[in-house]
């Protein structure tokens, strides 16, 4: 059987890997499985701004309907918003087409259940099997069993409003926003503005040509220059789909996931709001991570990479923080999924709770010096049992002795894997080991 799903949804390559007649069927699929129980079953579709995403939510939406389910367009709308909106409407589902950070050639689809959680593994691989073996066994319903689609356009707002109740008043800061002309666009203005922040945009025209280019979590230069420029309190960074956030401090410097969850872990324990006194991270997280925790009675649990596996383990333990290095953080209390806005609303009320610069509230992860090298490959497939790539991480573990440690993985939405290293040595010669073992991976998965 072939493989769709990876760590977040279906991705590939609009129009040559994720095709409008692959959306169509997976929309066939999705509403008889997740609507069957349901006479009226509802689905929620939403998307960034990609060029690809009204192609795909066309055919999305015929199959959706063409399987007798109703569908609500959401248009362009970040993905938490989806996830929460799916669970206050009661939907059946809800559908994102994006492809997050990813380049703009790229899209997605993300699906919800009815609870506002991404689909567990369990029904992404009977979606899969029946795409592959059983999709003709969907229901073809006739005359008034079919579904129909309409544009919501008001749902947004109830969105925001919940943001808005998250959080406390912003009076008195100065922010400089990069929406990376993606979902934030719609909304982030208004929010910070109407909590009484003065905000200054960047990146803010939706444009599906320009997602994530040079803008956005994934490129800060522009954010950190218009932050120094404006000599603002610091800067917020969201990626195409809104489910990221990365900052910037007053002085210019980048503060990215593992930054804000110090800060929020940190400030919730010390006021008993940090559930069971845990924070979820993944193994690309900081070391330091685990020593400021340490000095803090915090214990920090490591899953895998992927939100979708920090949220597992915060359900299953009864965790309320967790996140990624990446800028997707959880804050369970609120959202069932990754939300950058959400995010930089608690980040924002702990500065301005503590009257201090977010430079000072990031300073207190110490961190161990670390590098990560994307490796393009052929294939992912096969490198965790090749003798010569296992050797090589082997001799770089040695040379970086008892503190550091290599970390390998293949990416779940690209054709490349990452490597990366931390250890208490300088930054050139950690990316001079890490490239000695890219380029054996490079040679051993062409």
């Amino acid at each position: 059987m072939g493989k769709l799903f990876g760590t977040d949804g279906i991705r590939g390559v609009a129009n040559r890997d994720l095709t409008p007649e692959m959306a169509f069927k997976i929309g066939r699929i999705a509403a008889w499985m997740l609507g069957r129980e349901r006479e009226n079953p509802i689905f929620l579709i939403g998307r960034d701004t990609r060029l690809s995403g009204s192609m795909l939510e066309g055919s999305l939406t015929a199959g959706i309907t063409s399987a007798g389910g109703d569908v609500r367009l959401l248009g362009v709308v970040s993905t938490p918003a989806v996830a929460f909106l799916t669970r206050d409407l009661n939907a059946a589902a809800g559908v994102v087409i994006s492809a997050s950070h990813n380049p703009i050639e790229d899209n997605g689809l993300k699906i919800f259940d009815s609870r506002g959680y991404k689909l567990p593994d369990s029904i992404e691989n009977s979606i899969e099997d029946f795409y592959f073996n059983g999709s003709d066994q969907v229901p073809r319903p006739e005359g008034a069993k079919l579904g129909q689609a309409y544009i919501d356009g008001d749902a947004l707002a109830r969105y925001v409003r919940y943001l808005k109740n998250s959080a406390g008043a912003l009076d008195g800061l100065y922010l400089i926003i990069d929406c990376a002309h993606g979902a934030a666009c719609r909304v982030a203005g208004e929010l910070f503005e109407s909590l009484g922040a003065k905000v200054k945009l960047i990146h803010n025209v939706p444009d599906g040509k320009l997602i994530n280019v040079n803008c956005g979590a994934t490129d800060t230069k522009d954010l950190q220059d218009v932050v120094l420029q404006e000599k603002a309190h610091l800067g917020l960074a969201f990626d195409g789909d809104a489910d990221r956030l990365i900052a910037v401090d007053e002085k210019g410097a980048e503060v990215d996931g593992d930054a804000v969850m110090a800060i929020c872990a940190v400030e919730m324990a010390s006021n008993n709001l940090l559930r069971k006194k845990t924070l979820v991270a993944t193994v690309m997280s900081n070391g330091g991570l685990d020593i400021l925790a340490e000095k803090h009675g915090i214990e920090v649990l490591r899953t895998s990479v992927g939100d979708r596996y920090v949220l597992e383990q915060m359900v299953e333990g009864g965790y309320n923080l967790g996140g990624e290095q990446s800028g997707h953080i959880i804050f369970s209390d609120h959202a069932t999924t990754g939300d950058g806005l959400l995010t930089a609303l608690q980040l924002l009320s702990i500065v301005n709770r503590k009257q201090k610069p977010l430079s000072q509230l990031a300073s207190q992860l110490e961190r161990l010096p670390q590098v990560l090298v994307n490796q393009k490959v052929a294939t992912k497939e096969g490198w965790s049992e090749n003798v010569e790539i296992a050797k090589a991480i082997d001799e770089v573990e040695n040379k970086l002795g008892r503190h550091g440690r290599v970390l390998v993985r293949p990416s779940g939405t690209e054709p490349k894997i990452r490597i990366m290293l931390e250890a208490p040595l300088e930054e050139d010669k950690l990316k001079e080991y890490a490239h000695e073992v890219a380029e054996i991976i490079a040679r051993e998965q062409s």
